[in-house]
């Protein structure tokens, strides 16, 4: 049987595109200001949930923890995603919002282990698994959202403010930790400082659920609605028309999922724990990089809808692979100016993969299962790779004394990213059904 086709907008008010825009991001910013916030006091953390004589098994465990929010995330990705493809991308994108900022706000408010025990890295691990679980239906919907109202040929440039949002909310996070380190003593911060950050996720939760709750829902998704093109089972027509897609799809964003966590959350461990650095001075370096970084996106996405995806793809590897081994060697010099170049080398790379994954998510799949295919690719990538990225750095960098090993392990997942990437077809130009 023949697909009906759906009607693609061609113009949308451009009060109501900013609307969508900020909506989006701004929900976005929330929820990755929330995972960043446990990257960034990584340090804090394993002393306060996981006290050990020895150093780096805390910090190991703490790691460990951050991982294990993204082992949800394919659960939570493929729950939301059939619910996103069911009632609709706003009502579920409302929903996530409001889990993530609770669950971060309840780590603010946990006892420590000297106060409860193993009980209290139990809770952690319990707030983190719904982090994880409400995430996975975050980004790739939020990236549906925006490019379901996008006009065709500038998709990749309106779709470049959700991966500025998630940059600008990790600078956020470094910035806010960065202040809170300067205004208090080591001894404040250890002893109530750090639950701050955790609090403050709570009325930005709030404020982001108001946001979404007022939009319209997508206009594709009202055409598939009115046509009754809704599918009863949106994961089973994923898993057995699209599955190559989203193998390969996953493929590329390994790479995505990878530089990223490197560039954001890792580079800033790395930089005090092989390179010297103080905490605020590490922080200080992630802060000013996030800020570039997010000001690049809008760049990327205008170039990458001139190029093409395939090339956008294609660069993007290149770019990292170039660059890992000499940005990690001047992160690790202890000087904070080199430091903040080398951490920028990184940075370009991850911000053409985001770019990139952020359009062609939606880009690769149809409407009527576009958030359940999208947020299953990704969500695949990112917990193989993404979440288990300061763990495995900490551990290659431990078991080999190499503190380049994490720079080899990130140019192999970039070949493997480039192989993935060459075998999907360009969607610049084609349309979203």
């Amino acid at each position: 049987m023949p697909e009906r086709v759906l009607t693609e907008p061609t113009h949308v008010e451009q009060n109501t595109m900013r609307r969508v825009i900020t909506a989006a991001a701004v929900g976005n910013f929330i929820e990755w200001y929330d995972f960043a916030v446990y990257g960034f006091l990584a340090t804090t953390l394993a002393a306060q949930f996981f006290p050990s004589e020895n150093p780096t098994s805390a910090l190991l465990e703490t790691f460990a923890v951050f991982a294990v929010a993204f082992a949800l995330r394919p659960i939570g990705g493929i729950f939301f995603g059939r619910l996103g493809d069911r009632i609709g991308r706003r009502s579920t994108l409302s929903l996530t919002v409001i889990l993530i900022s609770g669950s971060t706000a309840s780590i603010g408010l946990m006892p420590a282990y000297s106060s409860i025990g193993i009980a209290a890295p139990i809770l952690l691990v319990l707030a983190r698994c719904v982090q994880g679980f409400s995430a996975g239906g975050e980004y790739a919907g939020a990236c549906a959202y925006v490019i379901e109202h996008a006009p065709q040929g500038k998709r990749a440039s309106v779709s470049s403010f959700i991966p500025v949002s998630t940059f600008w909310s990790f600078a956020f996070a470094a910035g806010f930790t960065f202040g809170l380190s300067h205004l208090l003593d080591p001894a404040a911060m250890s002893d109530w400082g750090w639950r701050v950050p955790f609090l403050l996720a709570l009325p930005l939760g709030l404020f982001g659920f108001y946001l979404r709750f007022k939009l319209d829902e997508s206009p594709l998704f009202e055409s598939a609605v009115h046509d009754e093109e809704l599918v009863t089972s949106p994961l089973k027509e994923t898993m057995v028309h699209h599955w190559r897609t989203i193998v390969l799809l996953a493929g590329f964003i390994a790479a995505t999922a990878l530089s990223f966590y490197t560039f954001t959350t890792y580079m800033s461990t790395f930089m005090q724990v092989v390179g010297g650095l103080s905490q605020p001075s590490a922080l200080l370096s992630s802060c000013i990089c996030l800020i570039l970084a997010g000001a690049l996106c809008p760049v990327a996405g205008r170039l990458s809808d001139r190029i093409g995806r395939r090339a956008t793809t294609r660069s993007a590897c290149l770019v990292l692979i170039v660059a890992v081994f000499p940005g990690f060697i001047m992160a690790g010099t202890g000087v904070l100016w080199i430091s903040i170049a080398g951490q920028m080398l990184l940075g370009f790379g991850a911000v053409l993969t985001g770019i990139v994954t952020a359009v062609l998510m939606s880009e690769l799949f149809p409407t009527r299962v576009r958030y359940t295919a999208s947020a299953s690719s990704y969500n695949l990538a990112y917990t193989l790779f993404g979440g288990t990225a300061p763990f495995i750095a900490t551990l290659l960098i431990s078991t080999t004394g190499n503190r380049l090993a994490p720079a080899m392990y990130l140019v192999v997942v970039c070949i493997i990213a480039l192989v993935a990437c060459s075998k999907l077809p360009e969607t610049s130009n084609r349309a979203l059904n």
